[in-house]
């Protein structure tokens, strides 16, 4: 199968815009008016941590010189959020180029040590209002002004969730959710892997390069949008459990992430291996698999993907049998419309599970 070119849209990807959520949030919020000494102490101790979802510091010197004109001036500046995990750092989920400009211009330089060791020293460029200022690091201001950026504040609001992680896994995916305001607004797998960290992450990614994977993709490098490893966690998380499923489907995966962050069970073991070889017999018996309009359709994906990896391991499909399943009525009135609720995932799995497994 020849790889498509350009960018990949998806027909039928987790349909947030018509799933309702019924989550209730049991949390507390803290609003804190913190000096940015305070806030560039905290950073340099962990105790305020940027998570690895986050997108990389992108602000240049004049940007974040910017920024420290307007604290030495009086300017407001908006408040940053953050999210008290259960080691009790700060999160910074919205904020990180404030946050780390501030911690930065304290420290004197402007990012981490190169490869070679070398550091850039942070000097104030591109200044309006504070000429003075210009060119001049931390240690090189004036006492007063050095004092007047020590003592100024920064409001940071901060969420902690009440409800134990184990009761109510889904509420933290909500939490970032509403807070993630940004430039760049994470997507709905970026926020999952935000809040979800563990083994499963590691194990979704190294399945999401698996060559036949890539394939039926259908581009060779993974999606900087995280839209392939959401298929792999749909997969999974319907693997061996689509009776327990229950929309909506962005909670059910928030969920399934959740309770398998370890991703350590006998369960989670038998997806790995059945993944790879459901992909195999997808490619080797199906032109371009899981296009049934053109695209690939995600509830088509699957239901085939679903059936093959539940039979034995070496199981195969045959191109006519996928034809006759992508041709019956029922099964394209599973995969066209309202998709995720939990009528049509069990009815286009029961569908596909009788015309596959009995060519199988």
């Amino acid at each position: 199968m020849d790889e498509i070119e350009g960018q990949l849209e998806i027909d039928d990807t987790v349909e947030e815009s018509t799933e309702t959520s019924t989550v209730e949030f049991n949390i507390v919020v803290t609003a804190t008016d913190w000096s940015l000494d305070q806030l560039a102490t905290m950073f340099d101790n962990n105790d305020i941590v940027v998570p690895d979802y986050q997108r990389k510091y992108v602000w240049d010197i004049r940007r974040a010189s910017k920024l420290i004109e307007s604290f030495a001036i009086g300017l407001p500046v908006p408040q940053v959020f953050f999210y008290e995990n259960t080691d009790g750092q700060l999160e910074v989920i919205d904020g990180q180029q404030r946050i780390t400009s501030i911690a930065f211009f304290f420290s004197g330089y402007f990012g981490p040590p190169s490869a070679s060791g070398n550091q850039k020293l942070f000097r104030l460029s591109g200044l309006e209002q504070r000429k003075d200022l210009e060119g001049k690091t931390f240690s090189e201001l004036d006492d007063r002004t050095r004092r007047k950026l020590k003592n100024t504040s920064l409001r940071g609001v901060t969420v902690k969730q009440l409800t134990p992680k184990e009761e109510q896994p889904e509420s933290v995916y909500h939490i970032f959710e509403r807070l993630n305001t940004g430039g760049q607004p994470l997507n709905a797998q970026e926020i999952r892997n935000a809040v979800y960290r563990g083994p499963i992450l590691e194990e979704l990614e190294k399945l999401n390069n698996d060559k036949n994977w890539r394939l039926i993709y259908g581009k060779r490098d993974p999606d900087p949008k995280q839209r392939d490893i959401e298929l792999v966690l749909r997969l999974f998380s319907l693997f061996e459990n689509i009776d327990n499923y229950a929309p909506p489907m962005k909670d059910f995966l928030s969920r399934q992430m959740a309770i398998h962050g370890a991703f350590d069970s006998e369960r989670a073991e038998r997806f790995s291996v059945a993944f790879k070889s459901a992909s195999k017999a997808a490619i080797d018996a199906i032109e371009k698999p899981f296009r049934p309009r053109g695209l690939l359709n995600a509830a088509t994906l699957e239901a085939v993907m679903g059936v093959l990896m539940e039979l034995p391991i070496g199981s195969t499909i045959t191109n006519d049998t996928y034809e006759t399943l992508i041709s019956d009525e029922s099964f394209i009135e599973a995969f066209s419309s309202n998709t995720t609720s939990r009528d049509k995932v069990l009815s286009r799995r029961n569908i596909a599970q009788k015309i596959i497994a009995a060519d199988a």
